[in-house]
């Protein structure tokens, strides 16, 4: 199971930074839509497969966010 909560981590990230889920995917090159699709939808971040692999070995995900150095 992925224990992050990853359209309240996205909001944040984008609060913190001052910036929209469509100045991030202008940023990214892609529709504000796809974006918005993809951090609400289960399986849209981390791979299915690769959440049941890690379940059958007797493991969670937490995802890290680290900020980068520029």
């Amino acid at each position: 199971m992925v224990k992050n909560n990853i359209e309240i981590d996205v909001k944040v990230k984008c609060l913190e930074e001052h910036k929209t889920q469509a100045d991030i995917a202008k940023i990214v090159g892609t529709p504000a839509s796809y974006v918005n699709k993809l951090i609400r939808r289960d399986e849209g971040v981390v791979n299915n497969t690769f959440v049941k692999m890690l379940e059958a070995l007797g493991y969670d995900i937490e995802l890290h966010y680290v900020k980068r150095e520029e």
